[in-house]
């Protein structure tokens, strides 16, 4: 129990017991003005009983209080719970978007990557077509030089002395 409560009671107790043990004076009739008359009756059992009214609209007035804090707690519950859901809701919405948008990013950079690849595909055909017609060029070019020496080599040493050397190497 709170220490309140601890309280409440042991003056409940003590003024029961009070009240228990001088019964007698609490019951003595006394003269009462109230303003307008006077009456003949117990003083101290009327401030008992306006005691105990004072403890009954405390309690009242403490429930009152206590079932308020606890409806309006409850409203706040309520309230924080759904502001969470919606939380939890645009957090989903959020991550699925993000998902949605990466995998967008991936198809567009597979397909780039794609693209990329097949240009450089065609640029590296077109080179090596281009190296090997260079090297046909160069390779014929290289033929005509050299036939182009051996008439020149033919016309002036003559043509027997190369064919009496070829016949000789054979």
């Amino acid at each position: 129990m709170r220490i309140r409560s601890i309280l409440l009671l042991l003056g409940i107790v003590l003024t029961s017991a009070l009240v228990a043990l001088n019964l007698e004076e609490f019951n003595r009739l006394s003269p009462l003005s109230l303003g307008f008359t006077s009456v003949q009756a117990p003083l101290a059992m009327i401030m008992l009983g306006a005691l105990a009214a004072a403890l009954v609209i405390f309690l009242l007035f403490s429930a009152y209080a206590k079932s308020a804090y606890l409806i309006d707690n409850r409203r706040t519950s309520r309230e924080l719970k759904s502001q969470r859901e919606l939380a939890d809701k645009a957090e989903t919405s959020r991550f699925n978007e993000l998902q949605q948008y990466l995998a967008a990013e991936s198809h567009a950079m597979a397909d780039r990557e794609a693209e990329t690849t097949l240009r450089l595909d065609e640029r590296l055909a077109r080179l090596q077509s281009d190296l090997e017609s260079r090297i046909e060029q160069s390779t014929n070019t290289l033929a005509a030089c050299i036939g182009e020496l051996e008439d020149r080599v033919d016309q002036t040493v003559g043509r027997p002395i190369v064919e009496a050397e070829a016949t000789r190497l054979r």
